[in-house]
């Protein structure tokens, strides 16, 4: 032994092993994933529905009845925030692909961001009279919950392909992932309206058209439901935050890019992605187009239950046969998809989406508006083919992702989710603005309870045709997108191989 030379440290066995799990998570790209890491991630999509997802259903029409704005300063409001989100998500995302926490990659942004979204997403309804019109308020306190979402979003969307690579188990994932999603659907479009109206003022007791039921109902278009808004968003809001605890500590990322990789992303980075990736730019603009006439329908539905069909009380329970298909009929997902494939399943739910619409808008002919039988079926056909269509289009995200990840030599999932959370918020933004713009021009009046035939027409549009035609441009759109199950393995293999 030479004197003066220090003989490195031997490692425990506690140290090795540890070494050992660490590594072999971090290789484990193909993993299955257990149904508690599923549940956990599904989570922070229900998460998010209860947040934000209760703005997209409620806020314009909250800001055009209640709030008291006019429906072209609401669309407005929409309008611009949108325009804002171009350049920041891109920025956001390239925030997140260089970022590095030792919790994490992805997942320290639903902690870190969780909390002021859930305050900001609750003060878009604060119910004090000295601020009601008030559009700097409405504009500002919705561009910074805008904003904030984008770093709740985008890091999620970013997990989904950080779990694991095989494409079954992401199949299985998202399929989870979407009936927590669709229960959060099913409590801000079914059961928020209900609630904000069982809390409103000027109640009285209505059949709300299931089994026979009477509760005592507000009336939700009144500036006195400000109240109401505020106190059924807020624990909305709170439930929604603990849902993103679940998913902060219920996963474990492990397709993750290498500190080589992450030091050269740069933002221009994403217009590298849109020039070679074709499947990226093909899903981008289904997004955008799919995601339009789902918040045309989210947001038009309250004004056509109000004013085309004269039932607002059956809301609550046509909602609720609605969200049946996003529940408990998604685990057909991947046994459809194995038998007709990616793009024959779009093409058969999108289809089934159609068939929907044209029921609802038989039901808001004179002769057939009592028969909420007819809205029942409408709805259910209606959301079937649109949660499933806009549901599992999640699962070619992280296809997307490897397909740019094999060109560049560069996984840059937060910049690619960044574009994808940025097409889902222009479809989302032209959902809300449009149907706005459409009641402007057709002279809708939100402190009027009955509206003119004018006014009717632009909500039928709105809510029945425009969908329609986006759904059929749809179809072709996903005509066109290039990546099959057997070449995204290959390329997922091959990824791995090279590492």
């Amino acid at each position: 032994m030479e004197y003066g030379k220090r003989h490195p440290r031997i490692a425990s066995r506690k140290e090795i092993f540890m070494e050992l799990q660490k590594t072999s998570v971090n290789m484990d790209e193909f993993a299955k994933l257990s149904w508690k890491e599923r549940i956990c991630y599904g989570s922070g999509d229900l998460a998010q529905n209860l947040i934000f997802g209760t703005i997209g259903s409620m806020l314009l029409f909250y800001m055009t009845t209640v709030f008291g704005l006019s429906a072209a300063v609401g669309a407005t409001i929409f309008l611009v925030v949108r325009c804002i989100n171009v350049v920041w998500d891109p920025w956001v995302g390239t925030v997140v692909d260089k970022a590095s926490f030792k919790s994490g990659k992805y997942k320290p942004f639903l902690l870190y961001f969780g909390i002021p979204l859930t305050i900001f997403s609750a003060m878009l309804f604060l119910p004090i009279p000295a601020i009601r019109g008030n559009v700097l308020y409405a504009f500002f306190s919705y561009l910074a919950t805008a904003l904030i979402y984008s770093f709740v979003n985008i890091p999620y969307g970013a997990l989904n392909a950080s779990l694991t690579r095989d494409s079954e188990e992401i199949s299985t994932l998202t399929s989870v992932r979407m009936t927590e999603a669709n229960i959060g659907n099913l409590l801000v479009y079914t059961f928020l309206p209900l609630f904000v109206q069982l809390a409103s003022p000027d109640k009285k007791l209505q059949d709300i058209g299931f089994f026979g039921i009477k509760l005592n109902l507000g009336n939700y278009a009144s500036p006195d439901a400000a109240g109401a808004y505020f106190m059924v968003m807020s624990v909305y809001m709170v439930i929604g935050f603990l849902l993103l605890l679940c998913t902060y500590y219920g996963i474990t990322e492990r397709v993750l890019p290498t500190k080589e990789e992450t030091a050269s992303v740069h933002i221009s980075d994403l217009w590298g992605e849109l020039k070679r990736n074709k499947p990226l730019r093909v899903l981008g603009l289904f997004f955008t187009v799919a995601f339009t006439f789902m918040f045309f329908g989210n947001t038009t539905w309250p004004f056509y239950m109000q004013y085309m069909i004269g039932h607002s009380e059956w809301m609550a329970s046509i909602n609720l046969i609605g969200s049946i298909p996003g529940i408990f009929l998604v685990f057909l997902w991947p046994i459809v998809r194995r038998k007709i494939g990616k793009r024959a399943f779009f093409y058969a739910f999108l289809s089934l989406f159609i068939v929907g619409q044209l029921l609802l808008w038989i039901w808001s002919m004179p002769q057939f508006r009592d028969m909420i039988a007819l809205g029942y079926v409408g709805r259910f056909f209606m959301q079937w083919g649109l949660t499933a269509a806009t549901g599992y289009m999640w699962a070619l995200v992280p296809e997307v992702i490897a397909y740019g990840e094999y060109q560049s030599k560069k996984r840059v999932a937060g910049i690619i989710n960044s574009l994808m959370g940025l097409f889902f918020k222009i479809g989302l933004a032209l959902g809300g603005i449009i149907p706005g713009y459409i009641n402007a021009f057709f002279a809708f009046d939100g402190t009027k309870a009955a509206q003119s035939a004018d006014a009717l027409t632009g909500i039928s549009i709105s809510m029945i045709w425009l969908p329609i035609l986006f759904a059929l441009v749809s179809m072709w759109i996903i005509s066109r997108y290039p990546l099959g199950d057997h070449e995204i393995d290959k390329i997922n293999r091959e990824i791995q191989a090279r590492k």
